[in-house]
């Protein structure tokens, strides 16, 4: 019978001499969108936080998930109401990811913002392209953040605007980004989109939108 060799588990980095790892270098180069998730507290105050840690859980029903310190002011309102927005900023909402990671608490003062019938939490009117209005199901604390699992009961969505983009401690917009062609582009098929991502037509192929025009996704 041939003999076959098993992989030992990789060995603790002894080099740090004990210390924990700093994920932080790891997750700078991995680049993201940025969001604001918003909410309101019992006295109709609002609350809210620069986020990039935000995933897609499930398409049905429709879930996401949003990692959130577990000392914030923000998270602590967001779980007593149960309900928050997540707001997708645009290319030229740089100064509203750094004014609502800052803390500042004029910050909803500084920037344009309504609140729609049934909305989870205060719509960015002016800073985002796409809104989430979601209703919290599950939370998992784990280590310094938690994890607030959330049913997305209203997509709020405008096509007039490009996202933001946040990596290596860099903003980007996503305009530039996507202006490189692509070698999938040139030869004339489309590059696979990752397990459990939405496979939308390319902005360009997309029918175009009215000036403004938002479109709101049930």
């Amino acid at each position: 019978m041939p003999h076959r060799s098993v992989p030992h588990p990789a060995a603790p980095d002894e080099s740090a001499g004990g210390r924990p790892t700093d994920l932080r270098p790891f997750m700078a180069a991995f680049p993201t969108g940025v969001s604001v998730v918003t909410t309101l507290d019992s006295d109709s105050v609002p609350h809210g936080l620069t986020c990039t840690s935000l995933a897609s859980v499930a398409l049905e029903p429709a879930t996401l998930v949003v990692c959130i310190r577990a000392a914030s002011p923000t998270l602590a309102v967001l779980l007593a109401e149960g309900h928050f927005a997540v707001n997708l900023l645009h290319e030229r909402a740089r100064g509203t990811s750094d004014l609502f990671a800052s803390g500042a608490p004029d910050r909803f003062d500084r920037v344009e913002w309504r609140l729609p019938l049934g909305a989870g939490g205060p719509h960015l009117t002016a800073d985002a392209h796409a809104v989430a209005d979601c209703a919290v199901v599950r939370t998992v604390g784990f280590g310094d953040h938690t994890a607030v699992f959330a049913e997305a009961r209203r997509v709020t969505v405008r096509d007039d605007r490009e996202p933001l983009l946040y990596g290596l401690r860099r903003y980007a917009p996503w305009s530039a980004a996507a202006a490189a062609p692509q070698p999938a582009a040139q030869s004339g098929t489309r590059p696979a989109a990752p397990s459990g991502a939405r496979r939308d037509l390319p902005t360009a192929l997309r029918p175009a939108a009215p000036e403004g025009g938002t479109r709101v996704v049930r």
